[in-house]
């Protein structure tokens, strides 16, 4: 029973990163038609769409944060498994609506939709630390991290290639790929959270500002999401102008930024799948931690300073080993909560992130802005990734004075032993 019970929760791992991948994937492939769906609704111009375009990526990031912890409690009452493939069902749905969407209004609607149930990534990730041993926890983060890099590295080019038979047809794409991670779930996934350890829903801890508010319950976790936002506001920040910087600095077009791009996602798959499990074997994860953010905050000043296109390939490649931090942050974090309390944790953790990414475009757009072209105040414009670096060094030192409290943070002992090894 003991070897049948290992092996279905191996399966879900499994199921869980083919979710997160099919999710990532979907996003990835609406990303190259998404801003030309917008300038349609308004007779083909892309100017006019900029804003609109701007305003569907705040109203998706907003519905996560407001949701997400919703997601959380539902997954630490009902479980993970009928959590995710409700979820998904409705993700799926979002993509037909925005497939079918006569106009901007119904745009909104779906993009909303999708916001709410794309926070799924509460309930998988509560579901990974709920099979996961303190020696495998980091290493199943970073396969999260992988199936986020794959993901984009194949939506964008199955997105374009789809784009060329529709402007909606990579939307119907989207709608069936998630239908086939929710077929595949229920026949594969197993629940991960027994009802002796499931928790009764209360309406207090789906305010996404009182679930915030209520880290302070769990000092070790408010500490560590704290350096999780600021890790999050420079990765957004980063995404948000990247493109815009490399267009400006090296006259990148669309070719050379998709394969820088097809790049940064390769790269973290190799880290995040092939080298967290080593590190934080031999380094343990507070030291991985530490120096995930010291490689991404020095990788950050690359960024700013690179004098040409290919010393930015070359920072990158090499920046990309600071993709550790995350996987090994989420280990410790799943280490310091209690299983029924997982999906509750991890909700407001993914509330907090999506925050950022409201904050980060509007912190990294308008120091671009600020310092380049014709009224910089001073011609620099990799500014926006000096930010970055300062956010990492900030995280970085929230994890020291955290670690330095709490010696034992993510050291749970509740005597679980039917987790995955």
């Amino acid at each position: 029973m003991a070897e049948e019970a290992r092996r279905g929760r191996k399966a879900g791992v499994a199921f869980v990163l083919v979710v997160l991948f099919l999710d990532i994937l979907g996003i990835g492939i609406v990303i190259p038609v998404l801003p030309g769906l917008v300038a349609e609704f308004l007779g083909g111009d892309a100017s006019a769409a900029a804003p609109w375009y701007a305003a569907l990526a705040a109203v998706y990031a907003l519905m996560q944060f407001l949701f997400a912890p919703l997601i959380g409690a539902l997954s630490d009452r009902f479980g993970r498994r009928t959590v995710i493939l409700l979820a998904l069902s409705l993700f799926s749905l979002s993509y037909l609506v925005l497939a079918l969407a006569p106009n901007l209004l119904w745009a909104f609607v779906g993009r909303t939709l999708a916001g709410v149930t794309g926070a799924t990534i509460t309930a998988a990730n509560a579901y990974i630390a709920d099979v996961s041993t303190p020696q495998t926890r980091a290493r199943n983060f970073g396969f999260v991290g992988v199936a986020f890099g794959l993901g984009f590295i194949l939506g964008p080019a199955i997105g374009g290639l789809l784009g060329g038979f529709g402007l909606r047809v990579p939307f119907y794409g989207s709608a069936v790929v998630a239908a086939i991670g929710v077929v595949y779930g229920l026949f594969v996934l197993p629940e991960s959270l027994p009802p002796e350890r499931r928790r009764p829903f209360a309406w207090n801890r789906i305010d996404p500002f009182r679930a915030l508010a209520g880290l302070r319950a769990y000092p070790v976790v408010a500490g560590l999401a704290g350096a999780f936002v600021f890790f999050s506001l420079a990765q957004r920040g980063l995404e948000t102008v990247f493109v815009l910087y490399t267009d400006y600095r090296y006259a990148w077009g669309p070719q050379e930024n998709g394969l820088a791009l097809a790049l940064v996602g390769a790269m973290a798959a190799v880290v995040q799948g092939v080298l967290v499990r080593p590190l934080v074997a031999r380094l343990g994860e507070r030291r991985t931690i530490l120096l995930g953010l010291s490689v991404s905050s020095l990788g950050y000043v690359g960024y700013a300073l690179a004098p040409t296109g290919g010393v930015l390939l070359g920072v990158i490649a090499v920046t990309a080993l600071g993709g550790v931090a995350g996987p090994a942050i989420q280990g410790l974090v799943a280490g310091s909560v209690r299983p029924e309390e997982q999906g509750t944790v991890q909700g407001t953790l993914t509330s907090a992130i999506s925050a950022t990414a409201v904050l980060a475009p509007l912190v990294s757009g308008g120091l671009f802005a600020a310092f380049s072209g014709d009224g910089a105040v001073l011609e620099l414009p990799g500014a926006p990734f000096l930010a970055g670096s300062v956010f990492l060094l900030t995280a970085l030192a929230i994890v020291v004075a955290t670690l330095r409290r709490f010696p034992n943070a993510g050291r749970r002992d509740d005597g679980d032993d039917a987790t995955l090894d």
